[in-house]
């Protein structure tokens, strides 16, 4: 504390507070992904050990606490305690509060340059190519991947040479299932939407805590880009390999929901 009050910590270029994230985010983290999520992970040997790569996965769960289990499970399981570094949409970084923060866990913006420098340092990147069509779909749509958008993710990859690794993540969908969306709330606040599930805002500040769904994280095997390398700027090559990941992410889906047939029994 002495240390943290007087300034002697270290950061990255990003703001990347990698003892604040050790001692403070995580243990936070862990309580909700190991005792309250019950997660389970799968092909975690598909992560690179040191080399950089793009980790793609489906987004959901009304608010994207998949995207912090996420980097826990990419921290806690892999053998080499690997870092997630996200990338973050402009709102995020609007939120006086919740940008310092993002920041000093890690995330960077969503841009060309940060990624570009991310990979070069041979840094995972977390990537969800759905944004916030994806953790702000309804329940009814749950499990089904939105569109992928400009599919950027995939030139990226291509003009780093980096590999894909596809993500499937089972368990968000139920945490706040998502009734509606009050839209002139949404755009009072400057928000994507303003969420109505069955206990926000009825329940007030208790309607914030997550329901103990079961959650299972799966990783893909990875994607070479390499055969690509010289095509990140073809259209047609971008978005084939989009739909590419886009389906092995929704097959990933369907395998775990056959094997998790309740979403709140062990």
């Amino acid at each position: 504390m002495r240390r943290r009050l007087t300034g002697q910590y270290e950061v990255d270029d990003f703001g990347f507070d990698t003892e604040l994230t050790d001692y403070v985010f995580h243990p936070l983290l862990r309580t909700l992904y190991k005792n309250w999520f019950r997660t389970e992970v799968f092909g975690i040997d598909n992560v690179p050990k040191e080399d950089g790569a793009l980790i793609v996965g489906n987004h959901s769960g009304t608010i994207a606490l998949d995207a912090l289990m996420l980097c826990l499970a990419v921290h806690d399981e892999h053998p080499g305690h690997r870092y997630l570094r996200l990338l973050a949409a402009d709102f995020v970084f609007r939120l006086p509060l919740v940008s310092e923060i993002a920041r000093k866990s890690g995330a960077t913006l969503a841009c060309n340059p940060d990624v570009d420098r991310l990979l070069h340092e041979g840094q995972l990147v977390g990537v969800f190519p759905e944004g916030f069509k994806g953790v702000g779909k309804r329940f009814s749509e749950r499990y089904k991947l939105q569109r992928f958008g400009r599919a950027g993710f995939v030139s990226v990859a291509l003009r780093n040479k980096a590999p894909i690794v596809p993500v499937a993540i089972v368990g968000a969908e139920e945490i706040y299932p998502l009734l509606g969306n009050i839209k002139p709330l949404a755009r009072l606040l400057g928000a994507p939407y303003f969420p109505v599930t069955p206990t926000f805002p009825w329940l007030g500040p208790l309607g914030m805590v997550p329901l103990p769904s079961k959650w299972m994280i799966e990783f893909g095997e990875p994607i070479d880009t390499t055969p690509w390398a010289d095509q990140a700027d073809d259209p047609a090559v971008v978005f084939n390999l989009a739909d590419q990941v886009r389906e092995t992410i929704q097959g990933m889906l369907h395998g775990l929901l056959e094997r998790r047939p309740d979403p709140f029994m062990d």
